[in-house]
């Protein structure tokens, strides 16, 4: 059965990002109803903390040194994380803009993934080597300025570039972002770019 992945990155139920997620996944499910949702809300699964056996466990693998038993447990935790990831056909990512970046939940599981031999290698002719299939992707992301227009009062992006290299350098290049913004401020605006986002969401999900 066709898997979509979908990574839920925030911890407030009525988030923009969560309502625009649903938006989403509500068309995809009338449009691909064979198809098998893998959700991973990284508020309530729980992701292996990256120290002692697991740390040790990356640099022995850096190093092509052999596990420890307790590093070869640790690492399988991260294997299990980011299998979910890897035998994906379609990815949908939904977060919030903290701090003109990434909620320090979705770096957490950037750092667990993006490991050597896992999701990249390294070649000493051709470099850093993604080891993922490529696969469509959507980036939900909602922050409280505007980006589209340009209105984003002097914040600046650092989300979306950091997330589309990150996926790049693992392998998934096909990467579609649907902003939603301003989600503070006066009410119009807020109800303006949330309703274009549901219609580019909708839209997308048919086809996706």
């Amino acid at each position: 059965m066709p898997k979509l992945f979908h990574l839920s990155c925030s911890p407030r139920a009525d988030a923009e990002s969560s309502a625009g997620a649903r938006v989403f996944l509500d068309g995809f499910r009338k449009a691909r109803p064979d198809w098998d949702i893998d959700v991973m809300d990284l508020w309530r699964d729980q992701l292996p903390e990256f120290e002692g056996p697991l740390l040790e466990a990356k640099y022995a693998r850096t190093g092509g040194q052999a596990f420890t038993d307790a590093q070869r447990d640790a690492f399988a935790a991260v294997e299990r994380v980011a299998i979910r990831f890897a035998l994906a056909d379609r990815v949908l990512i939904s977060t919030p803009m903290w701090n003109f970046s990434i909620p320090y939940r979705l770096k957490q599981w950037m750092d667990l993934i993006v490991q050597p031999g896992l999701t990249f290698r390294f070649d000493p002719a051709q470099g850093y080597l993604p080891l993922l299939k490529d696969r469509p992707t959507i980036v939900i992301l909602a922050s409280g300025s505007d980006f589209v227009t340009g209105m984003n009062r002097g914040r600046i992006d650092m989300a979306t570039p950091y997330l589309r290299e990150v996926l790049r350098f693992v392998g998934v290049s096909n990467v579609r972002f649907v902003p939603i913004g301003p989600t503070t401020g006066p009410t119009e605006p807020i109800r303006a770019a949330r309703e274009s986002a549901h219609r580019r969401l909708t839209e997308a999900a048919a086809r996706f």
